[in-house]
Formats: C-alpha cells, sequence, structure tokens
C-alpha cells in the first residue's frame, strides 16, 4: 500500500510504497496509474506507469529490480527531487501530482486491474478546478505537504480515498505533516 505521498514545492515529489506483507512481492504486475487535472472520462485512469525500475524520462535503469522485501519500501520520485534525498529512489517518474491528481496503486493489467489504494481519486480535481484534497481535517493537505500512513493502517484503501482521508485526524488514515 501507499505508506507517504510527498507534494514538496516545484518538483520536490514522492510516493512511497509499502509490503506490509510476509512474502517479498515482484511489483512488475503492479502499476500506479493516474489522472491530471480533469480527466476525459472521470472515475477512470488517464496515465498508466508500470513499476519497473525504469526512468520513464529516458528509459534508463535506476534500480533494475522490482522486488520489494517484506517491510521494504519502494519509492517513486520526481526526477527533479532534491538531491539529498534522490538516493532513497527506486524509480523516477517526471509527472507526479501537483496536489491535485488521483495516483492508485493497482494490481493487474491495464485492461483488468484491481485498485488496491489510492491518494486522492480519478474523477478529477481535488475540491474543484486545480484544488487539492483535505486530509485529517486539514485543507488543501495533497499540496505541499507530505502524507504518512498511520502506523495502525496495515492495508490500502482498495479506491475509498474519501473515507482513507477522513475528517479529523481521528478518522483519517494519515498523518499531514
Amino acid at each position: 500500500f501507499i505508506s507517504e505521498a510527498a507534494e514538496g514545492s516545484s518538483n520536490h515529489k514522492y510516493i512511497e510504497i509499502y509490503n506490509a506483507s510476509n512474502e517479498t512481492v515482484d511489483l512488475a504486475s503492479y502499476a500506479f496509474a493516474n489522472t491530471a487535472n480533469a480527466p476525459s472520462t472521470p472515475g477512470e485512469y488517464e496515465y498508466w506507469t508500470p513499476f519497473d525500475g525504469l526512468d520513464h524520462n529516458d528509459a534508463n535503469p535506476v534500480s533494475g529490480s522490482t522486488s520489494l522485501a517484506p517491510g521494504d519500501v519502494y519509492v517513486v520520485c520526481d526526477n527533479d527531487l532534491d538531491a539529498t534525498v534522490i538516493g532513497e529512489c527506486d524509480q523516477y517518474h517526471a509527472y507526479l501530482s501537483n496536489g491535485d491528481d488521483g495516483f492508485c496503486l493497482v494490481f493487474g493489467s491495464e485492461a483488468n486491474f484491481e485498485v488496491l489504494d489510492c491518494v486522492g481519486d480519478w474523477n478529477g480535481d481535488g475540491a474543484g478546478a486545480y484544488a487539492p484534497w483535505d486530509v485529517a481535517g486539514v485543507s488543501n493537505a495533497t499540496k505541499n505537504h507530505t502524507l504518512v500512513r498511520k502506523a495502525d493502517v496495515a492495508s490500502g484503501n482498495a479506491g475509498n480515498w474519501a473515507a482513507s482521508a477522513g475528517t479529523s485526524d481521528d478518522d483519517s488514515e494519515w498523518v499531514v505533516l
């Protein structure tokens, strides 16, 4: 599931996928699918990005592996992430969210998949045109914040972003930093 999602100023963005199982997982059967701003078909993804250890700007290998050990994380970063943390990246992606784009972790193929976890949704911008989503009672929390999954969360939200985001610190699955 998605354990962190950071949307900082400029290109300081990343998504962290956590393996909560007891088995090594090969992410080759997984992808992250997203929309950007106002999708042509609300509720459907627009872009499909496989986990393949490649830099999607120029197809150069980054890590060369999509195996994710139990308790480990796989980090997808913006190509221009701050140099002090870019060494933690397993894969680069040039178009991570600016706070108002929905990203989901999915399992399967582009034609037949299961939504496992989401930050945002595929219905269009957060609370309106170019608007981020509120999380844990924090307005516009998906922009210029880092969302960290609470330690007691053991699985993804299966696409139910609204329930996951919650309306207060008590009913949200996330801590907003």
